[in-house]
C-alpha cells in the first residue's frame, strides 16, 4: 500500500454489513482506508457489525473504533462526529454508505406505502444530510475535508421501485450542492454511483426477501452487466472511494462517478 491516507481521520457510516456472502461496500472501504493509513470510526446501526469491521482492521495492524448509530436519529450521528473530534481532534473524510430498498418495503408507484417511502428516504437521504450537517463545521474550520456519498446508477436508469431511485437522484444533487457551497473552505464532495454489485446488501437481502437461491439472483444480475458479464464487488467501490478521498483527486469536487461496468453507457 502507498499510504495515500496516512494520518487521515475517517468516519465511515455503514462500516458494518448485512449478513451474507462476500464483503459490503462500507466494510471494504473501511478496510482499504485503514490499509492506506487512515484511522477509522466504524459507524453502523449494528454495533456487532461495526465491531467486526474494526476487529478486522485491528487484526491487520490498523486503528479503528466501532460506534453504534442509527442514521434515522440525528443525535446519534452528531454523537459519532463528536466522538471523532474528541478522540482525534479532526475529521478529514466523511463517507456515507447507508441505503435500503427491498428490505425497506420499496415498491412501484401504485404499490408504495407512505410508511415505506418515509423510512427509505430517512435512511437513504436524511441520514446523509444530517451526518454532513455535523461534519461540515469542523471541515470548514480546518479549511479542508472530503465528503464521499454513495448513490446508485438507479438515479438514471429504468429502476422498478420508486423510493430508492428518488433518494439516489436526490443524493447526487445534494452532493453537488455541498460541493459548490463549500469549495471556498477547501472541502471537496463527490458521490459514487455503484451499478450492480455482488454484496450482501444487494444479493443476499433479495434472496432472503424473495425466498430464492442466491446463485439464481447472481446469475440474473451478472447477465445485465456489460463489462465481462460480472457484477462488481465492494472492493470496486472501496477503490473508487480511496481515489476520491486521496490527494490524487485534490482538484475533483462535485463529481458523480459511476462504478458500474459500463451500465450507464446503455442509457438512452
Amino acid at each position: 500500500m502507498s499510504k495515500r491516507l496516512d494520518g487521515k481521520i475517517a468516519v465511515i457510516v455503514g462500516a458494518g454489513q448485512s449478513p451474507g456472502e462476500g464483503v459490503g461496500n462500507g466494510r471494504a472501504t473501511a478496510m482499504v482506508f485503514a490499509r492506506e493509513g487512515a484511522r477509522i470510526l466504524c459507524v453502523d446501526f449494528s454495533l456487532a457489525a461495526a465491531k467486526e469491521t474494526a476487529d478486522i482492521i485491528r487484526g491487520e495492524g490498523g486503528e479503528a473504533v466501532p460506534f453504534e448509530a442509527d442514521v434515522a436519529k440525528e443525535a446519534m450521528l452528531k454523537a459519532a462526529i463528536d466522538e471523532t473530534i474528541n478522540r482525534w481532534g479532526r475529521i478529514d473524510i466523511m463517507h456515507n454508505n447507508v441505503g435500503i430498498s427491498v428490505s425497506g418495503g420499496d415498491a412501484a408507484l401504485t404499490e408504495i406505502t407512505e410508511a415505506a417511502f418515509d423510512r427509505i428516504m430517512t435512511v437513504n437521504l436524511r441520514g446523509t444530510v444530517m451526518a454532513c450537517k455535523h461534519a461540515m463545521p469542523h471541515m470548514r474550520k480546518q479549511q479542508s475535508g472530503v465528503i464521499i456519498n454513495i448513490a446508485s446508477i438507479s438515479a438514471y436508469e429504468n429502476y422498478p421501485w420508486v423510493t430508492y431511485k428518488a433518494s439516489k437522484v436526490a443524493m447526487v444533487e445534494f452532493t453537488k450542492q455541498i460541493a459548490i457551497q463549500n469549495a471556498q473552505y477547501g472541502v471537496r464532495a463527490n458521490v459514487i454511483m455503484p451499478g450492480l454489485m455482488n454484496t450482501p446488501m444487494a444479493v443476499d437481502t433479495r434472496a432472503r426477501t424473495w425466498k430464492r437461491p442466491r446463485a439464481e439472483i447472481v446469475a440474473e444480475r451478472d447477465k445485465r452487466v456489460p463489462l465481462r458479464g460480472k457484477m462488481g464487488t465492494g472492493w470496486d467501490v472501496a477503490n473508487a472511494a480511496l481515489f476520491l478521498a486521496s490527494d490524487d483527486a485534490g482538484f475533483i469536487t462535485g463529481v458523480a462517478l459511476p462504478v458500474d461496468g459500463g451500465a450507464l453507457c446503455k442509457v438512452g
